[in-house]
């Protein structure tokens, strides 16, 4: 049974080491789930440079080089939460405030 042992172990290495290339992390057998991930990240990747690129935009705009009176206008009334006499105002509850509260809820017209 000696003479036998080292080839055993070697053929119980060399059978973890097949199984781990077929289903390991990085294995043959787990490429379509790279190929998924790797779409999701791609599509996130092109969704942040969209964004960066509107942000870019927008900065670029905000300079006194450059100032655009209409976004200059559009950020002032997000900010400080004033509305033009001409624009139709719409409120829409937040996302964080409780909804039903009679008490605390008051709208304007």
């Amino acid at each position: 049974m000696k003479p036998y042992l080292p080839s055993f172990a070697l053929l119980l290495v060399f059978c973890y080491l097949g199984v781990q290339a077929l289903t390991g992390d990085r294995g043959l057998l787990g490429g379509h789930e790279r190929n998924v991930l790797l779409a999701q990240r791609e599509h996130q990747l092109a969704d942040l440079t969209e964004r960066r690129a509107d942000l870019e935009a927008r900065v670029r705009y905000l300079r006194s080089d450059h100032l655009s009176r209409d976004l200059l206008e559009e950020r002032a009334r997000v900010v400080l939460g004033f509305a033009d006499p001409r624009d139709y105002v719409i409120q829409v509850p937040s996302a964080h405030a409780p909804t039903g509260n009679a008490q605390g809820s008051s709208t304007r017209s």
